[in-house]
């Protein structure tokens, strides 16, 4: 097998992640081909796809949510992501077992609900999210009616047995919506499929490849992919340390030499958050400078396909600065790229602002 050098793998990484260049595709398409992103929080989808596609506007994604093309939804490691319908629907049975488990070991929950018939909750939940989409709250407190256990608790029961997005008006961008759910299944007008667990690692060498068995399952936070992918088709190579890594056969790794141009990553970038072994993109001591203790992803500079660095925007109802916070000394022409880039991506965010600004910390 070829051994790939940990800069081809960045190379092949960047280039699936369209990081190598901008891409002139849809939204649609590149939420599809990226295999979703990260979406903890509300917002970082737009950003994800500002640093991907030529010309994105944050319309085009919000017409998505809203027309239930696209949707929110707890899926890989019990991650709220944003994908397509078509994905939500194939992939949330193949990871409904780490919902399973998390239902007997949660620390907050488990306790509450050991003692439940968690089919007849579920069930329940089903009937009410089917008359009307419901916040959290209010789908505890019915289901509050009838058991006597912690509203939350129920809650969280009916989550981890039933596929729930969350619906518009929350994470329309310009808006604001406390988190409200539906059944997937209802709320797209289709069926669940049987668990593929195969289609789920190719979708993920088409996104993030080449890769390990252990990146896989630490994106997917499922095991035993490992049997799954020895039947499989696919192409492999060694990493660095003798490491086996997976690809698609019909997928190539681009030259090590392609350059990487500086980029500016949104937070919770999945970027960063997808690999077992993450040194391909961010080092070790890097990453404990991006992400926080309680698991906050700062948005990130990309510098020669490597994280070195974070931004943050700081707004005010007609001032928009952006700060960035470089971990080593730049070049003068990455700089001048980054502090460029930095200055378009505040007055897309901020665009209401009227006035920007850009500022460079100094190294700390």
């Amino acid at each position: 097998m070829k051994t790939l050098s940990r800069r081809a793998l960045n190379r092949a990484t960047l280039e699936r992640q369209l990081l190598l260049r901008r891409a002139k595709m849809s939204a649609f398409d590149a939420v599809e081909h990226l295999a979703g992103l990260q979406a903890q929080a509300p917002f970082p989808p737009y950003y994800g796809l500002w640093s991907r596609l030529e010309g994105f506007q944050p319309s085009e994604l919000a017409d998505l949510l809203e027309s239930r093309r696209v949707v929110r939804i707890a899926l890989m490691r019990g991650t709220v992501h944003l994908v397509t319908a078509a994905d939500a629907l194939a992939w949330r049975p193949v990871v409904q077992v780490l919902y399973d488990r998390d239902l007997k070991q949660n620390a907050l929950h488990a306790r509450a609900l050991a003692g439940l018939d968690h089919s007849a909750v579920a069930s329940a939940a089903r009937e009410l999210l089917t008359a009307s989409a419901l916040s959290s709250t209010a789908l505890g407190a019915e289901l509050a009616r009838h058991w006597d256990v912690p509203a939350a608790s129920l809650t969280h029961l009916a989550r981890g047995r039933l596929p729930l997005v969350q619906v518009p008006p929350r994470a329309i961008w310009g808006k604001a919506g406390q988190t409200t759910y539906a059944c997937l299944d209802e709320w797209v007008g289709a069926p669940l499929p049987p668990p593929s667990p195969a289609e789920l690692i190719s979708r993920y060498l088409r996104a993030f490849g080449p890769a390990t068995v252990a990146d896989v399952q630490t994106w997917a936070g499922i095991t035993r992919l490992g049997e799954v992918a020895s039947s499989m088709d696919l192409r492999r190579y060694r990493d660095p340390d003798g490491r086996e890594l997976l690809d698609l056969p019909e997928l190539t790794v681009p030259d090590e030499d392609v350059p990487a141009p500086p980029r500016l990553l949104g937070p919770f970038d999945q970027m960063i958050l997808s690999f077992a072994d993450r040194t391909r993109v961010i080092s070790d001591a890097y990453r404990k400078r991006v992400i926080s203790a309680n698991g906050l992803v700062k948005g990130t500079l990309l510098v020669g396909g490597q994280v070195c660095g974070f931004w943050e925007i700081k707004a005010s109802r007609k001032a928009a600065a952006i700060e960035l916070s470089p971990f080593e000394k730049l070049t003068k022409r990455d700089l001048g790229v980054v502090e460029a880039s930095a200055g378009e991506l505040v007055k897309w965010a901020e665009a209401a602002a009227e006035t920007y600004e850009v500022r460079v910390r100094p190294l700390a």
